[in-house]
C-alpha cells in the first residue's frame, strides 16, 4: 500500500478512536442474571490506572516486536547487497575459469598432436648444431613456465569459483531464513497491534481522555523527579554533527509514526534517530537495540544535544535529545513526531554517536514551532504495521 494511503488511513483511524462518540463506542455487555441493568463487561470495571498500565504493556510489546522486525529487515538488506556482490564476483570467476580451461585444452591438444612449441624446441636442442643450445634452453624454459602458469591459473580459477559458489549458497540460505523470520516478526507486530485496537475499541472518548491525562501527569512527575536529582543540570553544546541531527529531527515534527518507516513522510522511533544522524553524514545502526548495543554510552547527567536516549529494559524505544530536558521522538502509531520530556518513558540510558567530536564553541538552539509538543499518544492501528 503506498505510504500516502497508509498515512491517510492511520490518521482516519486515530481520529475515529480519539473522538469516538457513543454511536461508535463498544456496546455494553449484556447484564448477568440478577445483576443491575447498568452492569458493563469486565473491561469497564478496570480503573483508569489499570487500563493505562495494560496499554503501556501492550505498547511496549508492540514496539519490541517492531524493532525486531526492523532488525531483521535491516539484516536482510545487508544480505541482499552481499548476495549481489557475490553474484558479480562469481560471474567473473566463472568467465576466468572458462578462459583457463580453453587455454589448458589448447595445450593438451597441441601436445597430443605433437606440434607444440615445446616439442619443436626439444628437437632443435637434440640436433647436431649445439651453437644455439643456450638460446634454445632459454626458450624451452619460457615455454615450460608459460604452461605452468596456465595450469596454475586454471587451478586457482577453479578454487575461486568453488569458494564463491559455496559462499553464494550460504548467503542464499541465510536470505531464505531471514525472509521467513521477517514475516514472523511482521505477524507478531500485527498481533500486538490488534490487541491494542481491541482494548481501545471498548473505551469511550471520555475514558481515552482520562487515560491521556493520567499518562501526561505521570510523565510530568517522572520529569520533576529527574530534574530534582540534578541529572539535567547545566547546559551543553552539541558537536557540529549533533547540531545537524537535531535540526533534521525538528524539521520532521508533525509527521506520522508508521511501523518500519525511515522517512521522508513518516517515521518510527529508530527510523527518526538513524535518519537524523545519516543527514549529518554519520551512519548508525537502524534499531534502538543496536544503537544501545553498538554506540558509546554516556551518562544521562552528561547529555548534550544530538545524543540518543534509550528507553525500557530491552532498549525498545529511542529518542533524540535536543537540550533543556527535552527530546524529539516518534512516540508510537497513531501519534506524530513531537517534543517530549526526556523522562516521558522509563529511562535505560543514553548513547553518543560522535564521542570524539568536540562541542561547538557557540550554539543557538533551533527555535521550536508552536505546538511542537502537541499530539495524543493513543490511537494504534494495524494498517500502520509492516506490510512487507
Amino acid at each position: 500500500m503506498p505510504s500516502t494511503v497508509l498515512r491517510s488511513v492511520c490518521a482516519a483511524t486515530l481520529a475515529a478512536v480519539v473522538v469516538a462518540s457513543p454511536a461508535v463506542a463498544a456496546p455494553a455487555a449484556p447484564a448477568a442474571p440478577g445483576a443491575s441493568g447498568t452492569a458493563r463487561g469486565p473491561r469497564a470495571t478496570k480503573t483508569v490506572s489499570e487500563l493505562l498500565t495494560e496499554l503501556k504493556k501492550l505498547y511496549q510489546q508492540a514496539e519490541e516486536a517492531s524493532e525486531a522486525y526492523n532488525g531483521t529487515a535491516s539484516e536482510l538488506k545487508k544480505r541482499n547487497t552481499e548476495a549481489k556482490k557475490l553474484a558479480a564476483a562469481l560471474g567473473g570467476a566463472r568467465a576466468a575459469l572458462a578462459r583457463s580451461r580453453d587455454d589448458a585444452g589448447r595445450l593438451a591438444r597441441e601436445q597430443y598432436q605433437g606440434r607444440s612449441d615445446f616439442s619443436s624446441y626439444v628437437q632443435l636442442l637434440l640436433s647436431s648444431d649445439p651453437e644455439h643450445a643456450l638460446d634454445q634452453g632459454y626458450v624451452i624454459r619460457r615455454v615450460a613456465a608459460g604452461r605452468a602458469t596456465t595450469l596454475k591459473r586454471l587451478t586457482g580459477a577453479e578454487k575461486r569459483a568453488h569458494e564463491l559458489a559455496t559462499a553464494s549458497r550460504k548467503v542464499l540460505g541465510k536470505q531464505r531464513a531471514l525472509t521467513a523470520r521477517k514475516k514472523k516478526d511482521r505477524d507478531k507486530v500485527r498481533a500486538r497491534l490488534k490487541k491494542v485496537e481491541t482494548l481501545l475499541a471498548t473505551l469511550t472518548a471520555q475514558r481515552i481522555a482520562e487515560l491521556a491525562r493520567l499518562e501526561r501527569q505521570r510523565a510530568e512527575k517522572a520529569q520533576e523527579v529527574l530534574v530534582a536529582s540534578g541529572a539535567l543540570a547545566g547546559s551543553r553544546r552539541p558537536s557540529q554533527e549533533g547540531d545537524e541531527a537535531v535540526r533534521y529531527a525538528i524539521r520532521q515534527l508533525g509527521k506520522p509514526y508508521v511501523w518500519g518507516a525511515e522517512g521522508p513522510g513518516s517515521f518510527d522511533c529508530s527510523g527518526l534517530t538513524s535518519q537524523a544522524w545519516a543527514s549529518a553524514g554519520r551512519t548508525i545502526p537502524r534499531t534502538s537495540q543496536e544503537q544501545w548495543r553498538q554506540l558509546p554510552r554516556v551518562s544521562v547527567s552528561s547529555l548534550r544535544p544530538g545524543d540518543l536516549v534509550i528507553y525500557f529494559p530491552k532498549a525498545t524505544h529511542v529518542a533524540l535529545y535536543i537540550g533543556n530536558g527535552l527530546v524529539v521522538q516518534a512516540p508510537r502509531p497513531g501519534s506524530q513526531v513531537k517534543i517530549s520530556p526526556v523522562a516521558s518513558n522509563p529511562l535505560l540510558g543514553a548513547v553518543r554517536p560522535d564521542p570524539a567530536n568536540a562541542p561547538l564553541r557557540t550554539y543557538d538552539p533551533p527555535e521550536l514551532p508552536k505546538g511542537a509538543s502537541d499530539g495524543a499518544d493513543t490511537g494504534y492501528s494495524s494498517v500502520s504495521a509492516p506490510g512487507g
